[in-house]
This record gives structure tokens, sequence and C-alpha cells, in this order.
């Protein structure tokens, strides 16, 4: 696969909790801060600080690099830990899990670098939340590789289109976003309804003239 084509790791995470905060990250290069990313960025910065250990029956590497030729991603890993010889990633969040798969298809996606950087099998891995201050494991199932292939597939076919995705106004996620006030997604909701309005209104026949 064309290195140009390389699919940063945090791009699946971002895809997964929003299409258009991807695009306005990674494709508009846009980024602003707020407490949550601060937070986020320390517990990564801590993470991957620090030399590798070893404790017993397990190695403990810190800030790896990885790539998958075959899968076109590359990006680094907080914590991966050698047991055996075979590689476990370990990925740091600040909050809680989620509901969703974001963070799950993250780790996947080092688990499948990992794979092909090691020549082995990568059936497990672990996310760290900040909050709970609890591993949670995650098994690499066929449902959590095939979704996160159909993400990359996803960006990809973004990246081909070249359109920004639209909007749409959650404010459980919206408003804790650290790209608010780039984004607009209130703006977007609005332009929405009058639109349907707009269409409704034309099909009844009532559309001003």
């Amino acid at each position: 696969m064309n290195p140009s084509d390389d699919i940063p790791l945090s791009a699946l995470q971002h895809w997964l909790f929003c299409p258009r905060q991807y695009a306005l990250i990674h494709v508009e290069r846009l980024w602003a801060e707020n407490r949550f990313t601060a937070e986020g960025r320390v517990m990564h910065e801590r993470a991957d600080a620090g030399r590798p250990e070893t404790r017993p029956g397990i190695r403990i590497l810190r800030g790896v690099e990885l790539r998958s030729n075959q899968h076109g991603l590359h990006g680094v890993a907080d914590v991966v830990e050698l047991r055996g010889g075979r590689p476990c990633p370990v990925e740091y969040k600040r909050g809680n899990p989620k509901a969703h798969r974001a963070d799950e298809v993250q780790l996947c996606a080092q688990a499948l670098c990992l794979e092909e950087m090691f020549a082995c099998d990568v059936p497990e891995g672990a996310l760290f939340y900040g909050k709970s201050r609890r591993r949670s494991v995650v098994q690499m199932d066929a449902d959590l590789r095939a979704l996160t292939l159909e993400t990359a597939a996803a960006i990809r076919a973004c990246r081909a289109a070249g359109d920004l995705p639209a909007p749409v106004y959650d404010p459980a996620r919206c408003d804790r976003c650290s790209l608010l006030d780039q984004c607009r997604p209130r703006l977007g909701a609005r332009r929405s309804g009058v639109a349907d309005w707009l269409r409704r209104a034309i099909e009844a026949g009532d559309a001003p003239g």
C-alpha cells in the first residue's frame, strides 16, 4: 500500500467518535484544546515517558512506533507488553469505558501493526481508563478486526471524495468536543431544519413563489 495513503491510528478513533471531527483534525489540520484533551494529553505523555522495564515474565516498552504496510496504518502505542516475546498493546484513556467501540478499534489497529511487525498473532490488548483506574482486556475477535478494517476503508473513501462530513449535533458528544467552535454543529442542525421545511413545503405545493 502507498505510504501516502497511510492512516494514523488516532484517526480511526476520531472517525468512529465523529466523522466530522476526524476530517477537521486530519484533513483540515485544525486543533483546539480544552480540559478533556489536556487531561488526555498529560496521561499519554506519562504513559509514553520512561525507559523500558522488566517485571517477572513481562518486558514493558513505552511510546512504541507502529506500522502496518499491509493495512496502511501507522502511529504510536502508549505501552507494549512483551509476554514470552508476544506483544500486547495497552492504550491509556482519560475517561471511562465508552458505549461505542472507538477505543477498541484504535487498540485493534495497534494489534494489527504488531502482528505484522512481530510476525505472530496478537489475540488481546488492554484499555486503561484514568477515571476508573482499571484495565479492561479487549479480545481481538473477528468482529472487532472487521470493524477496524471497515473504518479504515471509510476514511479512505472520505479522503477520495474530498468532502467535509456534515455536522450532526449531539449535545452529549458535541458540547465536550474541543472543536465545537470550529465545527459549529448547531448551525448545521438549523440549516438542516430549514432544508427539511423547504422540502416538505415544495412537496405540499406551499413553497413561496
